[in-house]
C-alpha cells in the first residue's frame, strides 16, 4: 500500500508542477509577471547555498576560519562584477578546492 501512495503522490505532483509550465501560455502573462519572474533565481540561489556554506553537519555555525566561506566570499565578488551565474560557481568552488588542497595542508 505504501508503495502505491508513493508512485500516485509522485505522478499527482508531476503532473501539478508540469501543468504550470506546459498549459500556460507565456502571451497569457503580463509584462509585471514577466519582471517578477526574472528574480526568482536570484531569490533562490542564496536560500539554496546559505546552510550549506554556514551550517555544519550538525545544524550549528561553523568557524570564521572554515573554506567554505572564503569560497563563498570569492564566489559573491566574482558574482558581483561579473553577473554570470556559471562564473560564480565556478570561482566558488575553484577557490574552495585551492584552499582546501593546497593550502590547507
Amino acid at each position: 500500500m505504501s508503495w502505491f501512495s508513493i508512485i500516485v503522490s509522485g505522478i499527482v505532483t508531476y503532473f501539478s508542477r508540469m501543468a504550470m509550465v506546459a498549459l500556460i501560455d507565456r502571451e497569457m502573462l503580463g509584462a509585471k509577471v514577466k519582471e517578477v519572474l526574472n528574480y526568482v533565481p536570484a531569490a533562490v540561489f542564496p536560500a539554496i547555498i546559505f546552510p550549506g556554506v554556514f551550517f555544519n553537519d550538525f545544524g550549528s555555525f561553523v568557524e570564521y576560519s572554515n573554506p567554505k566561506i572564503y569560497g563563498a566570499i570569492v564566489a559573491l565578488i566574482i558574482g558581483f562584477y561579473s553577473k554570470n551565474i556559471i562564473a560564480t560557481i565556478l570561482s566558488g568552488l575553484l577557490s574552495y578546492w585551492i584552499i582546501i588542497f593546497f593550502i590547507n595542508q
